[in-house]
């Protein structure tokens, strides 16, 4: 009896404790001017409301109940304020930029130490700067793209010769896996001179790259609950750690396979890894150096795992929209047989010449951003439209809900390439109405060569190629579903039968 007693008073003090707990931070918000939102759960908070499969679509419907612009949102105990407009994002990205760039410390990302050497996940200090501005002055520069330029249309043309073979055997192909191939060897080209697709190695790197993207982003108790992060209850720090481990190792054989070539006087490649390595040598074994071997292998993992996944993603619903859309295939591809006639292989100097493929690319980088939300951390407390964003706040930018907004686009649900045509449009982060690279001290530092590797790979497939669906997709209509991660893919992927053009 007694001991019932004394499990029924533990039980109602726990629930007088929750209850209080929930009360006061009620009050404590109001008091803090937070932004409008629905009203958190005790303990869950709003995640009931979120779900799990695409956050940035229920986010962006709830934001349209609470103001539309600003909403608070509570991830079990963690505050957030989601942003939804591009007014709001432009105050974020640029008035407020200083103070909140920094990102949430995302357990998955701590796996191994990958934070401290991330250019996506770590804070904005004085080793991230050195290795954005390492990566902006020797891997992403004009010059240096500019002399690689011949590489990436080999690869574009080596894809073109691997969708022909499928085509001569009236084949199907798979739209993403083709261009995460390709795009992943135009990276690799810059940073290693290979390609990685020649071994059982090459392919599990592949796949962890792959799966890195889904891991980072997927739901975790430990982010909602920071206090029992330690015990990793899903075990996503832990599968992160056996993909950072395998991505490092497989960095580490490039190390040293160009050093046992330099020790043979093998000639230079004049790539990112020979810079790296000069500077290594001369200057960054330096007591006190920003930049060691642990940060490169960090920062050339964050290369490959968001440059190869959202080039591909972009080139598959771009393939997807246009098989959807006649009239739009049937102006690319005019506009590719007026300005490329017979040319044997595309070029990336013919993407200038080529207005309605850039339009088109754009509305896809709209309608389907391939990173659809993005992550800030304020490091001060800021205001913005009037309402308060306290220190700590998590800020979640949906780029996918701005994208949709309908005060600033018209019909913002139908994909209409014509909108950017005559239309001055900035991908750089400037005009936060389009910010599929994110924007003000977080824009993608890859988005120069993101923006030629996209355009040489599209233009690719459509100059040399007609395309059809499969005769299942033409009765039952494509699967639509999205895959949300770090990039939002499609849940089935794209296939679709090439034909080989007469050109």
């Amino acid at each position: 009896m007694a001991t019932t007693s004394l499990v029924v008073a533990v039980a109602v003090s726990f629930v007088v404790i929750v209850i209080s707990v929930y009360a006061f931070q009620l009050l404590t918000n109001a008091r803090r001017h937070l932004p409008p939102g629905p009203l958190p759960l005790p303990l869950v908070g709003n995640l009931l409301h979120i779900g799990r499969d695409n956050p940035h679509r229920s986010l962006a419907h709830l934001a349209e109940r609470y103001g539309g612009s600003l909403m608070s949102v509570r991830l079990g105990v963690v505050q957030a304020v989601v942003v939804s407009s591009a007014d709001a994002a432009s105050e974020i990205l640029h008035k407020h930029n200083a103070h909140v760039a920094d990102r949430p410390a995302v357990d998955a990302w701590l796996a191994n130490g990958h934070r401290a050497n991330s250019l996506i996940g770590s804070q904005p200090n004085a080793r991230w700067r050195a290795l954005r501005k390492l990566c902006v002055t020797e891997l992403f520069a004009s010059s240096r793209l500019n002399a690689l330029r011949p590489m990436r249309e080999e690869k574009a043309a080596e894809l073109v010769r691997h969708v022909s073979r499928h085509a001569a055997r009236g084949e199907a192909v798979t739209v993403r896996d083709l261009a995460f191939t390709a795009a992943m060897n135009i990276l690799s080209g810059a940073l290693f001179s290979v390609d990685l697709d020649s071994g059982p190695s090459d392919r599990e790197f592949k796949d962890a790259v792959k799966e890195a993207t889904l891991v980072l982003v997927a739901p975790n108790v430990s982010d909602f609950f920071p206090a029992i992060a330690a015990a990793d209850l899903q075990g996503l720090r832990r599968r992160m750690a056996s993909l950072v481990a395998l991505s490092y190792r497989a960095i580490d054989q490039q190390f040293e396979q160009r050093l046992r070539g330099r020790e043979a006087r093998e000639p230079r490649k004049n790539d990112m890894l020979d810079t790296v390595l000069d500077r290594e040598q001369a200057e960054w074994k330096q007591d006190g150096s920003l930049i060691d071997r642990q940060a490169i292998k960090g920062m050339f993992t964050d290369l490959f795992a968001a440059g190869s996944d959202t080039s591909s993603t972009t080139v598959e619903w771009a393939m997807t929209a246009l098989l959807q859309h006649p009239e739009a295939m049937n102006k690319v591809k005019r506009e590719l047989r007026q300005v490329l006639g017979n040319k044997a292989r595309v070029e990336e100097s013919d993407i200038d010449r080529l207005p309605y493929l850039q339009a088109v690319v754009k509305e896809v980088l709209r309608f389907y951003p391939s990173v659809a939300v993005t992550l800030y951390r304020a490091q001060e407390t800021v205001h913005v439209q009037g309402y308060t964003i306290p220190q700590g706040t998590t800020i979640i930018l949906n780029i996918w809900a701005v994208h949709r907004n309908a005060h600033v686009w018209d019909d913002p649900a139908k994909f209409e390439p014509e909108r950017f045509i005559n239309r001055e449009s900035d991908l750089s982060g400037k005009d936060s109405k389009l910010i599929p690279f994110g924007g003000g001290r977080r824009t993608c530092v890859g988005l120069p060569l993101a923006y030629r590797t996209i355009h040489l790979i599209l233009a690719s497939l459509l100059h040399h190629f007609e395309w059809d669906l499969p005769q299942e997709a033409m009765d039952n209509g494509l699967d639509m579903t999205e895959k949300f991660g770090l990039v939002v893919s499609m849940a089935t992927p794209l296939k679709a039968i090439p034909k080989k053009c007469e050109l």
